[in-house]
């Protein structure tokens, strides 16, 4: 027989609901399989849903597994905001003041929480990135699908941080935003692509205190079965990771996505003096009550 379970639905990488990316919070996993896990991931159509777990490794404040409509993800970045948002909110404590330490598929992802202001009040630790150059061949192809011209591709990379993103730096925020991808095409080649654009003038100030960005950011992945994410944390991640290390970006920024979406996410990027990269962003509770889940999903 179904059972209530506490249930969350936050609005992630924004201060107002409905401009972010919506994310299905299940506080309560316990005895779910996993079809019944993918089952209500696909019933939410949202890019993602979470089930928050006791932890099993050491060190760990909570364990979380990550579904698309399509299947489980080893780490994805609005997920990890938005589930530690709900985790906080329904009384969870970590271990040490301001600093949780999240469990899930890539191993422990460490959160950083307190900040006010202009500052994101959550920021997850960046996962180890690794990146290598796309072949010719495949980027020209996907330019192609993306309706690219010769030259508006500044620079690529294949990047990995548990998702794998082609990431195109790209030669304008107006390619950014006009881009029209053939989607059947792209999931075709066997890629998620991230395009970015960074604007050198804002790139010079401290965007995150102004409030002003100065990366603008689209994400299209049609390998879960979301043609277009809203605003995405593991591929803004490995974006600053790339472009930082190669000096295409400052240490500290703010990125936009969602625009064409209609929303306005806003993530703010930070490389500390370690060289860990912070990914950041406002998280609001949109609907709060509970969910009925059967235990098995088949």
């Amino acid at each position: 027989m179904p059972a209530p379970r506490p249930f969350k639905q936050v609005d992630v990488f924004t201060r107002r609901a409905g401009w972010g990316n919506p994310l299905a919070v299940v506080l309560d996993g316990t005895g779910l399989d996993d079809a019944a896990m993918l089952r209500f991931a696909h019933w939410t159509n949202l890019s993602e849903t979470t089930f928050v777990l006791p932890p099993t490794q050491p060190g760990a404040d909570y364990r979380v597994r990550i579904f698309t409509p399509g299947g489980e993800l080893p780490f994805a970045g609005h997920p990890t905001l938005g589930t530690c948002h709900a985790w906080l909110e329904a009384g969870g404590q970590p271990r040490q003041p301001g600093a949780i330490v999240q469990e899930c598929g890539v191993g422990l992802v460490r959160i950083r929480h307190g900040a006010g202001g202009q500052e994101p009040r959550l920021a997850f630790a960046a996962p180890p990135l690794a990146r290598e150059n796309p072949s010719p061949t495949l980027l020209a192809r996907v330019a192609q699908a993306l309706g690219l011209k010769a030259g508006q591709v500044r620079a690529a990379q294949n990047l990995t941080n548990g998702p794998t993103w082609l990431g195109l730096l790209v030669d304008s925020a107006q390619t950014v935003l006009a881009c029209a991808p053939d989607f059947i095409a792209l999931k075709n080649l066997g890629v998620n692509v991230g395009l970015a654009h960074v604007d050198a003038a804002a790139a010079a100030t401290d965007s995150i205190a102004s409030g002003e960005p100065a990366v603008t950011v689209r994400a299209f992945v049609p390998l879960i079965g979301v043609p277009e994410d809203p605003v995405t944390g593991s591929l803004n991640a490995s974006l600053a990771q790339w472009l930082i290390a190669d000096g295409l970006a400052p240490a500290r920024y703010l990125a936009a996505q969602g625009h064409c979406l209609g929303r306005a996410g806003r993530v703010a990027i930070e490389r500390d003096a370690d060289g860990q990269v912070w990914v950041g962003g406002a998280v609001v509770t949109c609907i709060d009550g509970s969910a009925m889940l059967e235990t098995r999903g088949a």
